[in-house]
């Protein structure tokens, strides 16, 4: 009996000095399996990962008004951004955006997924830098220095095509919304060496009235598209005749909405089309 309480303490001696077991976690895969579950994710996911580590897109991916990477993501499975739904695809990673639901995100890390949260991205170098640390996560960052090169040609390009003159740009979206000083528009437009005119309005930007849109005198209108005539009341703005008349075709810049909403590897064609779109008004 003395004996056997002997070995017992032991082995208590023992544990106690080892201490308690720990599981120990396994590192992330070099190219993880990914779902993302934001459109801006998205964009990321499809310009830098290997077709296999893509596992599921958010279901904006496909939004003809908004996403413009949807012929794109065709070839990939395109989930209802449900927690239960990512649970079941079993990814390494879960990229996510900081605004995407709160409670998805939480459920998902609380069953032990790795989720990572991008920022909407506000400007040029914070475009850059999400691209390279989703190359990190993703295990291409070759790729991602590519697509940063890209952007950083395509900035050039532009500055030559804007240099001309100082010029003021407005950008003036649906029911005469304005974007602001900190805002990607902003950034876009002042990298290349323009102005917007309507930084002063606020962070974020505000709705204007057609007379307070006139009364700034911006140099060039940034439209998001260029039709002849109103499709709905959220366009009828843009084309009222103190506007047509300020703003004829020659004074207005064109640049698909779908490739300014996600700051990504899409900037660059939307540098390269800013630049197309100022030498065709020169």
């Amino acid at each position: 009996m003395a004996a056997l309480t002997g070995f017992v303490l032991a082995l208590v001696v023992a544990w106690s000095a080892a201490g308690p077991a720990r599981a120990t976690e396994a590192p992330p895969p070099a190219r993880p399996r990914v779902v993302s579950i934001n459109l801006c994710t998205d964009q990321l996911l499809l310009a830098l990962a290997d077709p296999e580590q893509i596992l599921g897109l958010s279901p904006f991916v496909r939004d003809r008004t908004r996403s413009w990477v949807r012929d794109a993501a065709d070839r990939f499975p395109v989930l209802s951004g449900s927690a239960e739904e990512v649970l079941a695809a079993k990814p390494d990673l879960v990229l996510a955006g900081r605004y995407t639901r709160r409670a998805t995100r939480e459920l998902l890390k609380a069953h032990g997924l790795r989720v990572v949260e991008f920022e909407a991205a506000s400007s040029i170098p914070q475009v850059l830098a999400q691209i390279s640390e989703a190359g990190r996560l993703l295990g291409h960052p070759d790729r991602a220095a590519a697509k940063v090169a890209e952007i950083d040609a395509a900035v050039a390009r532009a500055r030559t095509a804007a240099r001309t003159r100082p010029v003021s740009v407005l950008p003036l979206q649906r029911r005469g919304w304005i974007s602001g000083r900190d805002t990607l528009m902003t950034s876009f437009l002042e990298t290349v060496g323009l102005r917007n005119a309507g930084a002063s309005l606020g962070a974020q930007g505000r709705l204007l009235t057609l007379e307070a849109i006139v009364e700034l005198q911006a140099d060039l209108l940034l439209v998001s598209r260029s039709e002849t005539r109103a499709e709905d009341q959220g366009s009828a703005m843009l084309h009222h005749p103190a506007l047509t008349a300020r703003y004829p075709p020659s004074k207005r810049l064109t640049l698909p909405e779908q490739m300014t909403v996600c700051g990504g590897p899409e900037i660059a064609s939307a540098l390269d089309r800013l630049a197309d779109e100022i030498r065709r008004v020169r």
